[in-house]
């Protein structure tokens, strides 16, 4: 039981619902059929517009465990499949490819628990509150919704793209995580983004070593080839004297030699 409760967990289904074994065993079946029925594109989506890694041969379980992990309620720069899973994935299972993108986010928002809805509110505030602190303003909403918003109609199709870069508020992170958890992100994608940094001006240095080394060693070839054809001309002379030598003694020893005596 333990153990099918922490599955059932993982995959997004409210344990407390569900007493007896048999209702939790139903739930979870019930649960992983609706995750084999989405599709792994609208799943991936929703984790690039959460910024989260995503690893490439990850089945849809796993996808959805990290999927239900997420609490935004900031729907901008996700795509319709997107959306529309995660409405599924949140309880919303009416939901269809053809539902309006307004209705998909009205029912989102409407499903959120009151006092899930004043944590967030609470987290915001305090999410503001820290960001003015420290100065990290981040983008403005107007910014974020003109830049990035979900898609629905002609102009704003499956294909819309997301919103990657690393300039996200602040206070949106402490928002859906907590303070802790939002500052440590924060920190952690801080840390990450200057040792990737690092780690690019070592393999330049590294580069330019190398390119340095193989400069050298073509200059000690070149060297080595020139002494050795030098080696070569000199040997091919002396054979050439040696054998002009040779011929002149011979010459002399045959007329020369034979006819004085």
């Amino acid at each position: 039981m333990p153990r099918l409760a922490a599955l059932a967990e993982e995959l997004g289904v409210d344990v407390t619902q569900h007493k007896t074994h048999a209702s939790l065993v139903a739930a979870t079946f019930d649960r992983r059929s609706l995750i084999a029925s989405l599709d792994r594109e609208a799943l991936v989506d929703i984790l690039k517009w959460a910024r989260r890694p995503i690893v490439l041969n990850a089945s849809r379980e796993q996808l959805a465990v990290e999927i239900v992990e997420i609490k935004s309620m900031r729907f901008a720069g996700l795509s319709q499949r997107g959306l529309v899973a995660l409405a599924r994935l949140r309880g919303a299972n009416r939901i269809t490819e053809t539902t309006p993108v307004d209705d998909v986010i009205y029912r989102l928002k409407k499903q959120e628990g009151f006092f899930a809805k004043i944590g967030r509110k609470r987290r915001a505030l305090v999410g503001s509150v820290v960001a003015k602190l420290i100065g990290d303003a981040g983008p403005t909403d107007a910014q974020t919704s003109n830049s990035a918003r979900p898609a629905g109609d002609a102009a704003r199709d499956a294909s819309f793209p997301h919103a990657q870069d690393d300039s996200r508020a602040l206070r949106h992170e402490i928002e859906e995580q907590g303070l802790v958890a939002g500052l440590t992100s924060r920190v952690k994608r801080s840390a990450d983004a200057y040792i990737n940094q690092k780690l690019d001006e070592i393999e330049q240095r590294i580069d330019r070593k190398l390119d340095e080394i193989d400069r050298r060693l073509a200059e000690w070839r070149d060297k080595e080839i020139a002494n050795r054809i030098r080696i070569l001309k000199i040997t091919l002379w002396v054979s050439v004297i040696v054998a002009g030598v040779s011929l002149l003694y011979s010459y002399v020893h045959v007329y020369f030699w034979n006819y004085f005596r």
